[in-house]
């Protein structure tokens, strides 16, 4: 019994390496347009006045962002590339590495890893995506637990495996899946209004490939793979 749990801890620990951050504080520079929520905006028309009306004047839509002027989190994500992510602290997670975004720190995330058996993939036999519980190691060990777990998949979105929606259940986590783009965009969104603590991400690169992963070759030019 006591080898199997060293086991289980010992591919507990490939899946995850915390990335510093490069900063302290969070930027109060805004979340690049990409990345973030659609803003409002406001649509000319044309109104027909009645004599002796005064113009009426515009609304202004772009005032209603309200998140307008916070700050973005730390852990925000800038760019999403093909084999990494840029966050909003300056630092880049590369190398077909995914991401987990957790109470405001970064970690670099392998849950292909914690397979154990070297293989690059993510899906099983029904073309589910499938993680074990070793791939989410940091969020068994974290209390208070974020409310809601947003999980970006890929270029494209796929189901999660019904063991899958079970044991992140079992840890009390709403779970939310789409594609890692859009996925980005939401946790962008949710972590500023409501705050790192109850928001986390766990991404996928959008260069993944099953069986090959995201990394890129060498001597591939990394300045221009931003999906």
């Amino acid at each position: 019994m006591r080898s199997q749990i060293q086991r289980q801890a010992a591919r507990a620990l490939r899946c995850f390496r915390h990335i510093p951050a490069a900063r302290l504080q969070s930027s109060t520079a805004p979340i690049q347009p990409s990345l973030r929520c659609a803003a409002l905006r406001s649509i000319s028309t044309t109104t027909r006045l009645r004599t002796g009306e005064a113009p009426r004047p515009a609304t202004d839509f772009g005032s209603l962002d309200v998140l307008g002027n916070t700050p973005a989190p730390s852990t925000s994500v800038d760019v999403c590339m093909h084999d990494g992510f840029g966050l909003n602290s300056n630092v880049t997670i590369r190398g077909g590495d995914g991401a987990l975004l957790v109470s405001g720190e970064a970690f670099s995330w392998r849950p292909w890893a914690a397979r154990g058996d070297g293989q690059m993939t993510i899906l099983n036999k029904k073309g589910q995506v499938e993680f074990s519980k070793e791939a989410f190691g940091v969020l068994d060990l974290l209390w208070p637990r974020p409310d809601l777990l947003i999980i970006g998949v890929g270029k494209e979105i796929r189901p999660l495996s019904p063991d899958t929606s079970k044991m992140l259940a079992s840890l009390g986590l709403r779970v939310d899946v789409m594609d890692t783009r859009n996925a980005a965009a939401q946790f962008n969104m949710l972590a500023t209004e409501r705050g790192v603590s109850d928001v986390a991400a766990a991404l996928i690169p959008m260069g993944w490939k099953e069986g090959v992963g995201a990394a890129l070759p060498e001597g591939h030019d990394k300045e221009q793979d931003q999906e």
